[in-house]
């Protein structure tokens, strides 16, 4: 849980608690004791909200981190570097910080109007009171009631500047923060009563006082059993300024004739002075009363030194408020909480101000807007992306069918070639087959006419050579042929016969036979 670091400004006295919680146990990792000067009790109101809008104005929409550098200087460096030196260790960062707070700040009312279930209209209700009663407007923000032991109604509200507010953000400026989180603000007189309420087991017709004596003031509360019963004005004495504890004691009858209260069974003594003197002078003017210091028990003290352990009475407000904080968040009991707007507004990651509101509508429907066209133009992409793969996909589908057509086309182109060349070829055989089958009839009829040699002279003109043994078959021949021309006779004598070698040209492409 993080650590919760609890600040009690009354005048220029300062206590400081720093509290966590780890197994259920508290444990105690700081207290610390401070004289602050007057300055920080001047702060006013105003000045603290100017300093809380800064360096942004609360009216404008604000992105600023948690980081931000304050702009403004810190104003007083002496209160904060004490409080700043006496916090020397801790993660400032990580931790709550609370601030209590007691007169004049706070003010206290008994409301005995109606009540109303509902705890906003309840408020507006004691609002209204105070309003008519006192004169004073409240907010309900800061404003929250409590019921006494004869179930009267005690209303306390917030009234003027808040110190400890005021120095929690010079040291959140300090430490180069724009704030350190506050979660609520208590009352010192409620918190001290409900601690002591808790610690101790009183008879219900007990009337018990509690008294805390500051430097500079102290304070009388008083309980019937286990509850509150009145809260006297704070004193303007303390341990400066006293000198006979009967003014204590004249003090204290005139708060139990103001709140009905006959005697005294309990005294229980917190804060700067709990001496043997004080305790004899009260038992000597409270005979029948019971009186003892404030325990502080069940703590972890391990981190503290063992004088800090011994006198933790003197830190009994801030140490009560952060027990009835942890006692809160454990459901345990409902005690008094502040928290002003502008204390929230402040913590706020985003501050908005009227306009800022007025153009959330525009923001909405510009980033539904462009959020919807993004979406869109990323469906449509995809889909491109889907179309793009699949003609990718197709065109190599077609460059491997192309592939494997080109030999394909080759073989035909290749067969077309050799079907031309079987067709010639098939053309000249036949050609040629006429041709020689004539020739061959001619000789077979003429058996002195035979052949040696056959040449073609061109694409449609053939060369025979042979030999003859009579010149007129010669011209016989080339009457058969109409085509047939004899270039060439010459006479060989054959084996003592008569024979004449020739050279024949004729023509394929025509008909070389001479019709009969």
């Amino acid at each position: 849980m993080k650590p919760i670091v609890c600040i009690y400004c009354e005048g220029t006295d300062t206590k400081v608690a720093v509290l966590t919680k780890e197994k259920g146990t508290l444990k105690i990792l700081r207290v610390a004791s401070l004289t602050m000067s007057h300055s920080l009790q001047q702060t006013s109101k105003h000045q603290t909200l100017n300093e809380l809008d800064s360096p942004e104005p609360a009216t404008s929409l604000s992105f600023d981190t948690l980081e931000e550098v304050a702009s403004e200087p810190v104003s007083d460096t002496s209160d904060v570097g004490l409080l700043q030196s006496s916090l020397f260790g801790l993660k400032l960062n990580q931790c709550q910080f609370i601030p209590v707070i007691t007169e004049p700040v706070i003010n206290f009312h008994m409301y005995d109007g109606p009540r109303d279930n509902n705890r906003k209209k309840l408020l507006q209700l004691v609002a209204n009171d105070i309003q008519t009663v006192k004169g004073i407007t409240v907010d309900t923000d800061s404003l929250d009631v409590t019921e006494l032991n004869d179930r009267a109604m005690l209303s306390v509200f917030i009234e003027g500047e808040i110190p400890c507010v005021h120095l929690v953000n010079l040291l959140a400026n300090y430490n180069n923060k724009r704030y350190f989180k506050i979660p609520t603000i208590k009352t010192a007189e409620l918190s001290l009563a409900y601690y002591v309420s808790k610690t101790n087991k009183f008879f219900p017709e007990d009337n018990t006082l509690i008294i805390y004596i500051g430097k500079e003031y102290s304070k009388l509360i008083f309980l019937e059993g286990q509850k509150l019963k009145h809260i006297g004005a704070t004193l303007d004495i303390g341990t400066k300024n006293l000198h006979t504890y009967d003014v204590y004691f004249s003090k204290i009858l005139l708060e139990m004739e103001n709140g009905g209260i006959p005697k005294l069974d309990n005294i229980i003594l917190c804060g700067e002075d709990r001496s043997e003197n004080l305790i004899l002078s009260f038992f000597g003017t409270f005979p029948e009363a019971n009186v003892s210091e404030l325990k502080f028990e069940n703590f972890d003290t391990s981190l503290i030194t063992e004088e800090d352990a011994k006198n933790l009475a003197l830190f009994a407000v801030p140490i009560s408020s952060a027990v009835e904080y942890f006692d809160e968040l454990d459901k345990i009991h409902v005690g008094i909480n502040f928290l002003p707007k502008y204390i929230q507004e402040h913590q706020k990651f985003l501050q908005f101000g009227w306009h800022s509101y007025a153009i959330l509508p525009l923001l909405f429907g510009a980033t539904f807007f462009f959020t919807f066209q993004i979406l869109s133009s990323y469906r449509e992409m995809k889909d491109l992306d889907f179309e793009i793969e699949r003609i990718t996909a197709q065109q190599q589908q077609n460059q491997a069918l192309v592939a494997e057509i080109a030999p394909l086309e080759q073989r035909i182109n290749s067969f077309d070639a050799t079907q031309a060349i079987l067709d010639s070829a098939t053309a000249g055989a036949g050609t040629w087959n006429n041709a020689i089958v004539r020739i061959s009839d001619f000789i077979e009829r003429r058996r002195n006419f035979w052949l040696t040699r056959l040449e073609t002279v061109s694409q449609d003109e053939v060369r025979i050579n042979g030999y003859s043994l009579s010149r007129s078959v010669l011209t016989e021949f080339a009457q058969y042929n109409n085509t047939a021309l004899l270039k060439f006779i010459n006479y060989e004598p054959l084996r003592e016969k008569s024979a004449f070698a020739y050279t024949i040209n004729f023509k394929l492409s025509k008909d070389t036979v001479e019709t009969r």
